[in-house]
């Protein structure tokens, strides 16, 4: 039955926007708004406490500081299960790492892992690596490195995002509680 009704309404799209002049560039920019006014009428109508959704938001955040790709959703949304966080915020959150923004973040978190190792620790070069082996081989320092500054930025930034979107999510709703 389902499957039928998909077909119907794929029939239907089809037969109204059956030439290509009909589906131009300013259609597909009101097709774009609407998608997106749909996303943030569904961020603005979460379900639960602003604290909720916010510790789901901190701990999608914390887990987006880490680099374990492909499994920084799951990892964040197991962790807003824990603190009893908004699930849907805890996805969105992870999403601070993403293919733009992989390298200055990653890069960044292993700059402060080397500064809070300090002199004790070997300074972990780049400069004068001639293949993927040699960097292999300082694999146990620049993954202690990467991950200790995974962790301290991430607990900053989680915390950080916990506050505003506490004060995020209350503002939308006294906002939205005024407008109705």
């Amino acid at each position: 039955m389902r499957l039928k009704w998909l077909g119907q309404l794929n029939h239907a799209f089809r037969a109204k926007f059956a030439d290509d002049s009909a589906l131009g560039m300013k259609s597909a920019q009101v097709v774009w708004q609407r998608r997106l006014r749909y996303i943030y009428y569904r961020f603005v109508r979460l379900q639960g406490s602003p604290d909720a959704i916010a510790r789901g938001l901190a701990m999608g955040v914390l887990a987006g500081c880490f680099p374990l790709f492909g499994l920084q959703t799951l990892i964040g949304i197991g962790l807003a299960a824990v603190v009893r966080g908004n699930k849907l915020m805890a996805a969105a959150g992870t999403w601070i790492s993403n293919p733009l923004t992989y390298f200055p973040i990653f890069a960044f978190n292993f700059k402060v892992g080397q500064w809070l190792l300090g002199p004790a620790s070997e300074p972990v070069s780049f400069e004068g690596l001639q293949s993927w082996q040699e960097m292999m081989a300082m694999g146990a320092d620049l993954v202690i490195a990467l991950f200790l500054g995974s962790f301290v930025v991430g607990v900053f930034c989680s915390a950080l995002s916990y506050f505003l979107g506490i004060w995020g999510f209350q503002w939308i709703r006294q906002r939205r509680s005024r407008s109705d």
